[in-house]
């Protein structure tokens, strides 16, 4: 039986440019950075929770070939990886501290849904984030 998820991985060209943005720019904190040997073990989570990390993984050894990694980083720069969905508590206040900080690559400027309000944009290497404020309608499911 599963009891919970651990960590969950995005691609990522490059760790370190991937740490700045998701750490100094998203706010999120360091989970794990370990290196072993030439592997860098690089994760993140939502400050002070100790569920589900965010692995930022880059293509290549000791996962990948060369033509393999190749092929991935061509499907991270268009975008057509999966992405991640992030949850604040006010998404309006939240795209205008990313304004702030530079951030200029939105994909939807905060939006009203029946779901609630949520945004969406691209990490530094094209990855989509979506991040979602819940609001208080109910969904049902049909009959």
């Amino acid at each position: 039986m599963i009891s919970r998820i651990d960590v969950a991985t995005i691609y990522v060209l490059d760790k370190q440019q991937a740490l700045d943005f998701y750490v100094g720019t998203l706010g999120l904190e360091v989970g794990h950075d370990v290196t072993q040997g030439s592997y860098r073990w690089l994760t993140v989570r939502v400050p002070g929770d100790r569920g589900v990390e965010i692995s930022l993984e880059q293509p290549g050894p000791p996962l990948h070939d060369d033509a393999t990694a190749d092929q991935i980083r061509a499907l991270i720069t268009k975008g057509a990886l999966g992405g991640l969905v992030l949850h604040s508590p006010d998404v309006r206040a939240f795209h205008a501290t990313l304004v702030e900080r530079g951030v200029t690559d939105f994909t939807q400027e905060p939006t009203k849904h029946f779901y609630g309000t949520d945004m969406g944009l691209r990490d530094p290497f094209g990855n989509a984030i979506r991040v979602l404020e819940r609001g208080r309608a109910r969904v049902e499911a049909d009959a």
